[in-house]
């Protein structure tokens, strides 16, 4: 299993609206591709200007083969959606799960 982990910027005051237009836009979208297994978006309590979203794929080429103009179609929708300049995402990382424990 693949990781996908964005770490970003919101201007405070629009942290709900990027939350519902991210479920909205980028989850629906990536929802229809194989290889998607499931995101979650973590919100901090301490600092309202950040979002972490976590996105569980199946495998990094299945991933990966979203093509990059659907991407940028959707981003380009996202944007529209949300406002210029009122988010910025600030790391991106990739993790790999090696071993997951069940209680």
């Amino acid at each position: 299993m693949e990781i996908e982990w964005l770490k970003i910027e919101v201007q405070p005051e629009l942290r709900e609206q990027f939350v519902q237009k991210d479920a909205e836009i980028w989850t629906t979208k990536l929802a229809s591709y194989p290889g998607f297994l499931n995101k979650e978006v973590w919100i901090s309590p301490d600092d309202l200007s950040e979002v972490v979203l976590v996105v569980h794929w199946a495998s990094f080429e299945q991933w990966k083969a979203i093509p990059e103009a659907e991407l940028q179609r959707t981003e380009a929708q996202f944007n529209a959606a949300m406002g210029n300049a009122t988010y910025k995402i600030v790391e991106a990382l990739r993790y790999q799960v090696r071993k997951r424990t069940q209680v």
